[in-house]
């Protein structure tokens, strides 16, 4: 019997990539995803993707999605407390593993491992340590549509807010920058790939500058297929 697994679901690339190596690897049973929320904004955090997108996409991939609320503005410690919440459910669900689509940072990495240390949940890492830029193409040429929600203009062009994840942004991005964004140079939304029964259809709407991020905001038409 294959031990119980959540994923921590961003609604970008990278967690949507990790669901698909998951299932490719079939070490565990994965029963969902977890999604923080700014509850204020009705928005994912930092992503700021629609609760409603992120709710097909839990459709879309086939798994229930937990949904954890946070305050706006939210503090570490508020942030931890809905945590620790989340863990005590998923605990006494059974769930022993918790993955994230973390790449190479190593103080993200070390966080998630003191915060789930004696929870009863072990962190997984499914992408970590591939090497960024042969990752990015291995996540376009495995299918998987994405777009630009959000840019921090202070590492890469604003101009690349709402722009597909694809071969010509990648040609395009600054030799600076991190081909899977794992910098914070940018954050994306998955609407399409193998993680997915069929692709979401999915408009782009305004583009817009707040708190020194530039954001380009998507809305959903209809499920597609």
């Amino acid at each position: 019997m294959r031990p119980k697994l959540i994923l921590s679901w961003s609604s970008g690339k990278d967690s949507a990539f990790a669901l698909h190596q998951l299932r490719l690897e079939q070490a565990f049973d994965i029963v969902g995803l977890v999604t923080t929320i700014n509850q204020v904004h009705d928005r994912v955090a930092m992503h700021a993707v629609r609760r409603e997108l992120l709710r097909a996409q839990a459709r879309h991939a086939g798994l229930p999605l937990f949904e954890v609320d946070l305050p706006y503005p939210c503090s570490n410690s508020e942030y931890e407390a809905c945590m620790r919440s989340f863990v005590e459910r998923a605990v006494g669900l059974g769930v022993s593993a918790v993955a994230f689509g973390d790449l190479f940072l190593e103080d993200v990495r070390a966080y998630r491992e003191r915060q789930l240390a004696e929870t009863g949940l072990s962190p997984v890492f499914p992408l970590w340590g591939k090497p960024t830029p042969a990752l990015a193409r291995e996540m376009i040429a495995s299918g998987m549509k994405a777009r630009l929600t959000c840019v921090d203009p202070k590492q890469i062009a604003a101009s690349f807010a709402g722009r597909s994840f694809d071969q010509a942004l990648l040609d395009e991005l600054p030799s600076e920058a991190d081909p899977c964004g794992e910098r914070g140079e940018f954050h994306t939304f998955v609407w399409a790939g193998p993680m997915f029964e069929s692709p979401l259809a999915v408009r782009l709407g305004e583009v817009v500058e707040r708190d020194g991020f530039v954001f380009a905001d998507l809305t959903l038409e209809q499920a597609a297929g």
